[in-house]
């Protein structure tokens, strides 16, 4: 806007020099009825809130009152020149700073011409004959033009102000936006005007808090990056050591099988040898029986040879008996002469019989004697046959118990290691199916360090420090 402008306003609101003569007549009028007018302004001010927060107090009412009055009475002097359009560019710029809204000065300019207006009716009665070379309608009409066009070039100036400010915080904004676009979150915005303050602070809290989100990004992708590289890594080390358990498990188990079966044989065959220990213990406790039974018979054969050792010498006593009566008869015989010579015949016979009868008595003597003898024998060695196989049944019992033992021990191994190898081979298949986990492990860390890699990428594109630049992955 210029002062070709106001000449322009001035042309279209037809206001002559003509009716700008008429304010330059009633100027003495005017400087009465302008302090008032303010006076009355200004005590409106004081009683609206939002109005009065713009002063910092009476003193700053004061000097703002002081102003207006000088600009309204170079209103009053009818001058619209470039002195007056600099007074009233400089008063729409102070408007637009200190946020004065039109509403309040078009209301206040309203209060204002019309307590003007007041005076100037007051003072221009038909009693106040002094002031009757003022024509009250030209000076109403004069007075309007003018405040019109003094509103206009202010409300005007104030919105050419805001919309520079407004360009100017559109200008600072695309700046930011397009650092921003580049990938720029280290510069904050400071140029923009005042009246754009609380936008000023909220992006630049925006861009702070998008600077820390992406410096956090850009730390945890890379230690999402190095872990999961590590992760990567300890998985395949697991998946070649869960390949190599599996494998070896499985030999396990096919030795474990093996050493069942073995197990198992040796089991069934310490069966077999307790059912044949079984037996041995049988047969010796039958063999002490029948030793038993033949030391018996052999007490009853010894028992009878001491009755026909007394039949034989109740035998050897008769053949001597009978020999002392073969002698006696022979003796008679002799006495008797040839009478009796046919009776010691007889007699020498019966003699001869009779000491036969105690040679063959005393030889079974001797035969039964020995026949004792070995009978006695054959009881000790029947004696000592029953004390070994006494000492064998028990060393065998012994054997009977060793094997059962074992028999026993035998099958509680047997389960123990089929118990194992089931163990193992389940051990196995849960080793399998880990490998299986742990390469599926393996390659979700693959994904992710690609998916961190990626996103190392993006927001690597941008600068939150001046030592990294956009692009910039740190290692």
């Amino acid at each position: 806007m210029t002062v070709k402008t106001v000449e322009e306003r001035l042309d279209f609101l037809e206001f002559d020099a003509a009716q700008r003569r008429v304010l330059t007549a009633a100027q003495p009028l005017l400087r009465k009825c302008i302090p008032p007018a303010l006076d009355r302004f200004y005590a409106k001010v004081r009683k609206t809130p939002t109005m009065v927060r713009m002063f910092s107090g009476e003193a700053h009412i004061n000097s703002a009152k002081g102003a207006q009055v000088g600009h309204w009475m170079g209103i009053a002097t009818g001058r619209f020149d470039a002195e007056y359009y600099a007074a009233v560019t400089r008063i729409g710029k102070v408007h637009a700073r200190i946020g004065l809204e039109p509403r309040w000065y078009i209301g206040g300019y309203a209060l204002i011409l019309e307590e003007i207006m007041a005076g100037v009716e007051r003072a221009t009665s038909p009693w106040r004959l002094f002031n009757r070379g003022v024509n009250p309608g030209k000076l109403y009409r004069a007075l309007m033009k003018a405040a019109m066009l003094d509103m206009d070039l202010s409300i005007s100036i104030y919105f050419e102000e805001a919309e520079a400010e407004r360009n100017q915080a559109i200008s600072a904004l695309d700046r930011a936006m397009s650092r921003l676009a580049a990938g720029d979150l280290i510069h904050d915005i400071d140029d923009l005007p005042a009246g754009f303050l609380s936008l000023k602070n909220s992006y630049n809290r925006s861009l702070s808090n998008l600077r820390q989100t992406i410096g956090s990004v850009v730390k945890a992708s890379d230690a999402i990056y190095g872990e999961s590289g590590a992760i990567a890594r300890a998985s395949e080390d697991l998946a070649q050591r869960t390949e190599s358990s599996a494998a070896n498990l499985e030999e396990t188990a096919a030795t474990l099988l093996r050493v069942e079966e073995r197990v198992k044989a040796t089991a069934s065959g310490a069966q077999e040898t307790l059912g044949i220990a079984g037996e041995a213990l049988s047969a010796v406790t039958q063999g002490r029986d029948v030793a038993g039974d033949a030391v018996k018979a052999m007490h009853v054969v010894h028992e009878s040879a001491r009755g026909i050792d007394a039949v034989i010498e109740g035998v050897d006593k008769i053949a001597f008996q009978t020999r002392v009566l073969a002698m006696n008869a022979a003796v008679e015989a002799g006495r008797a002469g040839s009478a009796g010579r046919g009776f010691a015949v007889v007699a020498d016979l019966v003699s001869s019989l009779a000491m036969r009868a105690e040679e063959e008595a005393r030889k079974a003597r001797d035969g039964l004697s020995a026949t004792r003898s070995e009978i006695d024998q054959a009881v000790a060695t029947v004696s000592r046959v029953d004390r070994s196989l006494e000492t064998i049944a028990g060393e065998v019992d012994r054997v009977h118990s060793l094997v059962e033992t074992m028999a026993r021990d035998n099958d509680a191994q047997a389960t123990a290691i089929s118990e194992v190898s089931s163990t193992v081979g389940m051990l196995e298949r849960t080793t399998q199916q880990n490998a299986a986990m742990v390469e599926q492990t393996s390659a979700a860390a693959r994904t992710l360090i690609s998916d961190a890699t990626l996103l190392a990428d993006q927001a690597g594109r941008f600068q939150i420090d001046e030592q990294r630049a956009p692009g910039k992955l740190v290692a």
